[in-house]
């Protein structure tokens, strides 16, 4: 009995030491995973910093021929080079990875989460994805290159966010609605056409390559029309950036800006609406008419519900902490995040949300807030857009090194660029032919050549991109929009101002002043587009009063027998400021009638004198 107690306690004792062993092991493996970590997101806030300083070296010499976008992505391809030797051998290795392939039979997908058992002991495993069958025994490096590799979703629901809403909380109002049919007709028909007109191009070149025999895989011509969307999204962060530099003309500014941050929203609503189509019946990836009708409603649906939600909610955020800025300022941040946040919860689509969220609030609650917080609003936000963008497109520098199943076909590479040029043109030149039509001020043939030209892809179709690479033709599709983004930043971004001189387009035009003299050709209210007439004409009355404490009170836009709602519905502030403008155009009256009195007493003419004198002499003893 002795004997045997010694035993058990033996085994005890190895048991509980084996215990803390593994248990050791398991912490150890966690630190060096966080040091991992910590390295990884040094290396890309040293990448961010690198660009800054060179950005502002670059403006400091007026060097125009690389942008900041073009610029991180270089970075992002140098430093891939400089993460993967400091993660391989700055960092020692862990030894726990067991590097013998598991064989099992694979009925229809992989399984995202492994239970094994081993000796009565549950362990959980999940997913990093597939790894190519000639860097099996590489785990360790797959590992470290997983480290530099995010999680699309991050994209989606953190660094996508600030950058959308900021396009909206910085549109120039007026010259965007001024040309707001325009906008609506490139964004909506021209993406479309683009869409369609890319993707039925891009099915003769997956025929092509089948023929050709460099077709290894399934790619279906709805896979075509997916590329066509994502790809449609054009992103012109350079030519603006350079736009805002120089000054450029302020339609062409408005037909760029407004078509860009549009067709982004359309780009991905079209995408949903592709991947939602589902023909019934054998052949899942021919032509259905029913199929394609529901998906022209899932269309409308998702892009009417995001742009409902995204514009109540902008509407109706209202904030009462004027005497915490910083309060208020927290709050205005985290209802426009949400917005974004709630869309997709719902099942519609967050960047049209989050954008016209941007421009109600821009428009409304921007006159509802305290002086120090409309500062801190626009400039957090231009901020976050400023750091998430040069992220992103510094991320797509180390995407083109660090994603592990990029599938490079020159024949699919070279049918894109055609394909895009020729979407892109079969776009601009024809609806502009349309639209001058009935434009008074017509679209002129060197700003549709600067549209043409300004066609750059970036963190948009980037982030569509690689969303889903799961499969063949979507891996393809990424590696192919990650070349395009590259060479439409590079080439396009870097030609935009000889473009400019090129095309004869003017420049050092103060886009503030021409809003206040009524846009960009001296067009009046009177002389916009009646739509944007009207709905002026609608919110100055109504809406304003009721939503922001600027406008004229109800009180005197209202009819007379909604008295009593009128005076309901006013905010006490809006009284304030009404008694203010009427005091300050009084200001200015008699200001511009002593004035004529200046000028008269000048010319010497006694008649003149006294006319003036018993006009103006009750006023000129009002102290001013």
């Amino acid at each position: 009995m002795l004997l045997l107690w010694i035993l058990l306690d033996a085994a005890s004792v190895l048991k509980a030491e084996g215990d803390g062993m593994e248990e050791l092991a398991t912490e150890k493996e966690a630190e060096e995973s966080h040091r991992q970590d910590s390295v990884n997101l040094l290396t890309f806030i040293l990448l961010l910093t690198l660009t800054i300083l060179t950005i502002w070296l670059f403006k400091h010499r007026r060097v125009r021929f690389l942008h900041e976008t073009g610029l991180a992505m270089i970075y992002g391809c140098l430093m891939f080079y400089f993460a993967w030797v400091v993660l391989r051998y700055g960092i020692p290795a862990t030894s726990y990875h067991n590097k013998t392939p598991v064989s099992c039979a694979m009925n229809v997908r992989p399984a995202s989460t492994l239970l094994l058992n081993v000796s009565g002991k549950f362990f959980e495993y999940t997913l990093k994805g597939e790894i190519n069958s000639r860097e099996i025994h590489n785990v360790e490096q797959n590992d470290m290159l997983r480290k530099v590799t995010f999680d699309p979703e991050v994209f989606f629901n953190i660094l996508l966010p600030p950058i959308i809403f900021h396009a909206g909380y910085s549109l120039k109002k007026r010259l965007f609605f001024s040309n707001l049919g325009s906008i609506i007709t490139y964004a909506f028909l021209g993406t479309a056409m683009s869409c369609f007109i890319i993707g039925n191009l891009m099915y003769g070149v997956v025929k092509l390559m089948e023929a050709v025999g460099q077709l290894t895989d399934k790619f279906y011509y709805t896979d075509c029309l997916f590329f066509g969307a994502i790809i449609s999204a054009t992103d012109p962060v350079t030519v603006l950036a350079i736009f805002n530099e120089l000054h450029a003309d302020g339609d062409l500014y408005a037909l760029l800006f407004g078509e860009s941050v549009m067709n982004d929203a359309v780009a991905i609503v079209l995408s949903s609406s592709i991947v939602a189509y589902q023909p019934r019946g054998a052949n899942t990836h021919m032509f259905d008419a029913s199929a394609f009708f529901t998906s022209i409603g899932v269309f409308l649906g998702i892009f009417s519900g995001s742009f409902a939600m995204g514009a109540v909610t902008g509407v109706v955020t209202f904030t009462k902490l004027h005497c915490f800025p910083l309060l208020e300022t927290a709050l205005f941040f985290l209802m426009s995040w949400s917005t974004f946040l709630l869309a997709e919860a719902c099942g519609f689509t967050g960047v049209v949300s989050v954008l016209f969220c941007g421009i109600a609030q821009a428009h409304y609650t921007y006159n509802n807030l305290s002086e120090e917080s409309t500062k801190r609003t626009k400039q957090l936000f231009e901020v976050l857009h400023f750091l998430a963008e040069n992220f992103i497109f510094s991320y797509m520098g180390l995407a083109l090194f660090t994603f592990q199943n990029h599938i490079f076909s020159p024949i699919f590479i070279l049918g894109a660029f055609i394909a895009i040029f020729i979407g892109r043109a079969l776009n601009i030149y024809p609806l502009s032919f349309l639209l001058n039509l009935g434009r008074r001020h017509k679209i002129k043939g060197n700003f549709q050549h600067m549209m043409m030209f300004a066609g750059l892809r970036g963190a948009m179709a980037f982030a569509l991109a690689i969303r889903d690479t799961a499969t063949y033709a979507r891996q393809m599709m990424f590696t192919t929009t990650l070349l395009v983004v590259f060479f439409t930043v590079w080439v396009f971004g870097g030609g935009t101002t000889p473009m400019l001189s090129w095309l004869h387009i003017r420049v050092g035009v103060d886009l503030d002043e021409e809003l206040e003299l009524g846009g960009a050709h001296g067009k009046t209210k009177q002389e916009s587009a009646w739509l944007f007439r009207m709905w002026y004409t609608f919110d100055h009355n109504y809406l304003k009063p009721i939503l922001t404490h600027s406008g004229p009170p109800l009180t005197s836009t209202l009819p007379a027998y909604c008295g009593p709602l009128a005076s309901c519905l006013t905010s006490p502030q809006a009284y304030e400021v009404r008694q203010a403008s009427v005091t300050l155009e009084s200001i200015s009256f008699i200001m511009f009638l002593r004035f004529l009195s200046f000028e008269r007493r000048q010319t010497r003419s006694v008649k003149s004198d006294l006319g003036f004198y018993f006009l103006l002499g009750p006023w000129e003893r009002l102290p001013l």
